[in-house]
């Protein structure tokens, strides 16, 4: 696979952790935005470059049950966060109030939940001759860059639409876990 395509792939991989970004970036504070920026970046890069590893190490020998579940996954993790973020949206807090921060086991779970399309990737570079660390150097970086950048693009987002930030940023991951859903249930 040749550089282009290679980076290509990369920014398609980062697309999920960059909705994501978008979406958290919205209800964050502003004196705690890039610190949470740098946090959401480097988890989600380093999983999406840490899964694609998995998957070519693991190669043919799980690609029925990864690829038989893995929309499933993706699809209750990002919803449950999702719902979770609507129903903290509607809880009446004081004007003064923001989401504070972003518990580790979020971040985490939001990590997971978007670079297992990047495991599946793996897979296929497993048979393609594909070197594996230039691979995830590559997806690693640009997941991490996207994401770092759609995160403050969130905040510019989330404070004009501030009283329903939660809300559109639960939407959006609910949105994101249906599409992940039916683009592996119909395409």
């Amino acid at each position: 696979m040749d550089t282009f395509t290679l980076i290509l792939t990369a920014v398609s991989l980062a697309m999920d952790a960059s909705a994501v970004s978008l979406a958290k970036g919205m209800a964050l504070p502003k004196e705690k935005l890039g610190k949470y920026a740098f946090l959401l970046a480097l988890a989600f890069g380093f999983f999406q470059a840490l899964m694609p590893c998995i998957g070519y190490f693991a190669g043919m020998q799980f690609v029925a049950l990864i690829s038989s579940v893995d929309h499933w996954i993706a699809f209750l993790l990002l919803g449950w966060i999702g719902f979770n973020m609507i129903k903290e949206g509607k809880e009446e807090t004081p004007a003064e109030e923001t989401v504070d921060s972003i518990p580790l086991k979020t971040i985490l779970m939001l990590a997971i939940a978007t670079s297992i399309d990047a495991l599946a990737a793996g897979i296929s570079f497993a048979f393609l001759n594909v070197s594996i660390l230039y691979a995830a150097l590559w997806i690693g970086s640009i997941t991490f860059i996207l994401s770092f950048l759609c995160v403050l693009l969130g905040k510019k987002l989330g404070s004009i639409f501030q009283k329903y930030a939660e809300f559109l940023g639960g939407i959006t991951l609910i949105l994101l876990g249906c599409k992940i859903l039916l683009e592996h249930l119909f395409f």
